[in-house]
């Protein structure tokens, strides 16, 4: 069975395109609808996350999960804020991207399954992308900081 390098990708350079792609689409999803966009929020873990997010171009509405409350009350914000709405396009109406360490891991987990419950679907496909494709680079989302540059370019070129 001969495997492509599109399913394994084996070098930086091709792992690093592949997260690109996913980061573009995320941006595209997270802009403002009268931007072409379809106003996607992203939840985060926190601010340094958030900066981040903006520095690759994310324009949109970010949320952050770390600002003093916990859980049940940010489920309940989030719920108010997003839970009403229909999916967006039928597609997931949260991106959820928590770190790809153990407590993003968990945060992840309980995230999801709380609004999963309250019929909020969660898009965690960037998350699933960046922690294969960028596992060797870091593990957290405010690391990808190192990257921008390079993202920026391989997505303007997209």
């Amino acid at each position: 069975m001969n495997m492509s390098t599109k399913e394994f990708p084996n070098t930086a350079e091709e792992r690093f395109i592949i997260a690109a792609k996913a980061i573009k689409e995320s941006i595209i999803r997270n802009r403002e609808i009268e931007r072409g966009g379809s106003d996607c929020p992203v939840l985060v873990e926190g601010i340094k996350d958030v900066k981040c997010l903006r520095e690759l171009g994310f324009s949109g509405r970010i949320e952050t999960i770390n600002r003093g409350w916990d859980q049940s009350r940010m489920i309940a914000y989030l719920y108010e804020e997003f839970g009403s709405d229909l999916a967006i396009d039928g597609l997931p109406k949260i991106i959820l991207l928590m770190d790809w360490d153990r407590t993003g891991d968990n945060l992840q987990k309980s995230l999801t399954g709380r609004l999963e419950s309250m019929d909020i679907r969660i898009d965690d496909r960037l998350r699933l992308v960046l922690s294969k494709q960028l596992k060797s680079e870091c593990r957290t989302v405010e690391s990808i900081s190192s990257y921008t540059g390079f993202f920026q370019q391989i997505i303007s070129e997209l």
